[in-house]
């Protein structure tokens, strides 16, 4: 089974996505935890050029992911469902048609077909949209201490990033779970934790029994 995690910076991703990693191992079900970009030695190289390096060419920005994409793929995330693992990456391609596709014009249908050309297809089963106030979100990354490039952007596109996300999550309702992100850490990993219980229960795996 394989469970995005997609937002905007600041609300929350990783943390959820590791106390659900955390919750499905104590159970027994067995877990891989990636994300993109970082998932692999190429894909960790190409994180720190397009977020801590220089100014990137937004076609040549959406290329570089989408070649981190079919990498991490084809040599992890596949191999990991193959073998009967869920796979929880924090970020896939929702962000890339969020990102490169609608924020920054470069059209979400065109990145959208790139990164299925690039995974042969490969969707998630869910995805769990962490979603919140752009200017909350925003407080809440200068909070970390650490701003990347892409998290300078200003309030224009932090609003345009959330309008598209939600917009990609309407597009797909059988496939998003949208999660109210203001609220405490533990408020919303009890919605994660009950939209990922529901789907597992639903597939035999509830007990970490059966093939991903």
């Amino acid at each position: 089974m394989f469970i995005s995690f997609e937002g905007a910076d600041g609300v929350g991703k990783t943390t959820q996505l590791t106390l659900l990693a955390d919750a499905l191992t104590a159970a027994g079900v067995e877990v891989v935890v990636t994300r993109e970009p970082g998932g692999t030695e190429l894909g960790s190289d190409v994180r720190r050029l397009l977020l801590h390096g220089g100014h990137v060419d937004p076609r040549a920005e959406a290329l570089l992911y989408a070649a981190d994409r079919a990498h991490h793929v084809a040599t992890l995330v596949r191999p990991a469902l193959e073998c009967g693992a869920v796979v929880l990456t924090d970020r896939y391609l929702d962000s890339s048609v969020a990102y490169q596709g609608a924020a920054r014009s470069l059209g979400p249908h065109e990145l959208r077909d790139l990164s299925l050309w690039a995974t042969s297809g490969l969707l998630p089963d869910l995805t769990i949209l962490l979603d919140a106030d752009p200017d909350l979100a925003s407080r809440r990354t200068q909070d970390r201490g650490e701003v990347d490039r892409v998290e300078r952007e200003g309030a224009k596109f932090r609003a345009a990033l959330r309008e598209q996300f939600l917009t990609l999550a309407a597009s797909e309702p059988e496939r998003f779970t949208i999660v109210n992100a203001a609220r405490s850490v533990d408020e919303v990993a009890e919605d994660v934790t009950s939209a990922v219980w529901g789907l597992l229960a639903s597939s035999g795996r509830a007990s970490g029994d059966g093939a991903a």
